[in-house]
């Protein structure tokens, strides 16, 4: 009887020593991953953490060497600098808004609809046609450039925001990838039971997927919004009156002016970053959500 009672706590106590030791590498596990992310994330946050203190410290104290992490006192003042200067700054402002803006809701709009095309109807060389829009993201934007200037040039188009919000109304590649991944991922069971009672394909794409499919049109948002803002290539070739700059434009003519006054240059660089940081705080959700569930399907 004590033999088997022996075997018994033995049979038990194995198990809890293993699944303890298990509890304890899982730990340890975690906590270094913690410490290697929370170290990148510091790596990651010093170069903005130094746009901040510059854009706030008294101008004494920016070119001080070895330099001073923390300024003496806050100085707000360097901020009105873009705004008061002989540049147009909130004028560079507002035409990024617009582009930003126009660009990302046709992105959205063109993408989910051919992204719905290939990933529910059902047509002639459906796959073969998808390969090679994928495979237009190959091309070097560089090589397309002159083509597309020359076809601009030829529309009038030149000096204006059109090159820079029309192209972006015809299904960039990349956000149908990503609106067709996301559409695949819906039951096609929803679509047989629209089609009972009544709808259409424009009905189920209007009903059933777009409503659906937030989170990926947020993701194609952020991504176009982002993209856009920062720009500069674009708006350089196609843009040539000051007036008509967009931000990323602008802060180069104003580095020009202000290099020796890097105080009001970083001021002028994080208003200019600000839109997007904003953004995607406010829409992070939807883009962690659309990320995950973009890949769930093939």
């Amino acid at each position: 009887m004590a033999e088997n009672t022996a075997t018994i706590t033995e049979s038990v106590a194995l198990p809890l020593q293993r699944q303890r030791h298990y509890n304890v590498g899982v730990i340890l596990w975690r906590v270094l991953l913690y410490i290697v992310v929370l170290w990148g994330a510091v790596i990651f946050a010093i170069p903005f953490y130094w746009m901040i203190r510059t854009a706030v410290m008294p101008p004494y104290q920016v070119n001080l060497f070895p330099p001073e992490w923390i300024p003496d006192s806050i100085n707000f003042v360097n901020f009105r600098a873009p705004f008061v200067g002989p540049f147009p700054f909130a004028r560079w402002f507002g035409n990024s808004a617009i582009v930003s803006v126009l660009s990302s809701a046709g992105v959205v709009l063109s993408a989910s609809f051919v992204g719905f095309g290939f990933a529910r109807l059902r047509f002639p060389f459906r796959n073969l046609l998808f390969i090679v829009v994928l495979s237009t993201m190959m091309l070097p934007e560089h090589i397309k450039l002159i083509p597309t200037y020359l076809l601009f040039v030829q529309l009038g188009w030149i000096n204006t925001v059109l090159p820079l919000i029309v192209p972006n109304w015809f299904a960039p590649p990349f956000h149908v990838f990503l609106m067709r991944q996301f559409f695949m991922t819906i039951p096609q069971e929803m679509d047989d039971a629209a089609k009972i009672d009544g709808c259409g394909w424009l009905g189920i794409y209007g009903r059933i997927h777009i409503p659906l499919s937030l989170p990926v049109m947020g993701v194609s948002a952020i991504y176009q919004f982002t993209f856009t803002w920062n720009d500069f290539l674009h708006p350089l070739v196609y843009l040539q009156q000051v007036d008509k700059y967009t931000v990323a434009l602008g802060l180069r003519l104003f580095e020009g002016y202000m290099r020796s006054n890097i105080q009001d240059m970083m001021a002028a660089a994080l208003v200019a970053v600000m839109p997007t940081i904003i953004i995607f705080f406010i829409a992070q959700r939807y883009f962690i959500q659309g990320i995950v569930m973009t890949g769930v399907k093939g």
